[in-house]
């Protein structure tokens, strides 16, 4: 099955392959959507008791905004914002230039990275920066498993192979988070991770994948 990629508006020139394989089949599965949906509106009643003692924080401990929203690419190569809790110091997109990548490919990775606030490591270690993004799961633009989604600059300089990762939506967690999440430093172990997911997957799965997930925050296993 062929299915032709939609034209996406992109931030970078880029060349999108005509086609691919159609889109994995766990994005017509109604238990995974079910899942998602009760899921994230487990995630977002967290999230409304959080909101206020996180926001506090963020903005007590740097000054800027209290959610950070970046445009990332998910199923087909469409464009959708994210949206996390700030972590990092306001002006950090326009740092990114001066913070040594210490990871391979098309990822962008530093362990000691200055751009990263104090809070902003307890939220990261903890996952609770990624909460806001159950709203986007919510409303069907990302999945509570699936890939990573990779910003523009990173989809600009794609090759073929790595456009077989968007055939699933972008997820919360999945085989990158639950493998070594910051400790994973090469982009193509990354991909392999997410072919991996759209081979082994059926609706339990993700069940499996969610329950490591929560194993691997308790247990701090990989924590950035």
């Amino acid at each position: 099955m062929q299915a032709a990629l939609p034209p996406v508006v992109m931030e970078h020139s880029i060349s999108i392959p005509s086609s691919l394989d159609g889109p994995h089949r766990s994005t017509v599965c109604m238990f995974k959507r079910s899942l998602d949906i009760l899921g994230s509106l487990v995630g977002l009643a967290v999230l409304a008791i959080l909101f206020i003692p996180l926001a506090i924080a963020i903005k007590l401990d740097s000054p800027g905004p209290v959610l950070y929203s970046q445009i990332r690419y998910g199923l087909l190569g469409r464009p959708f914002r994210i949206y996390k809790f700030r972590s990092m110091v306001a002006n950090a997109d326009a740092l990114k230039s001066q913070v040594k990548n210490e990871a391979k490919g098309l990822i962008f990775k530093n362990e000691d990275d200055p751009r990263i606030t104090r809070v902003g490591r307890i939220l990261r270690s903890t996952s609770l920066d990624e909460f806001p993004q159950f709203w986007n799961v919510l409303i069907g633009e990302m999945s509570l498993v699936g890939t990573r989604p990779p910003t523009g600059d990173e989809v600009s300089r794609y090759e073929s192979h790595h456009w077989q990762r968007l055939m699933v939506k972008p997820g919360l967690t999945g085989e990158w988070q639950v493998n070594g999440r910051s400790s994973v430093k090469d982009f193509e172990e990354i991909v392999s991770l997410d072919l991996r997911y759209q081979a082994q997957w059926h609706p339990l799965y993700d069940l499996f994948l969610i329950a490591r997930t929560i194993y691997v925050i308790i247990a701090k296993v990989g924590a950035c």
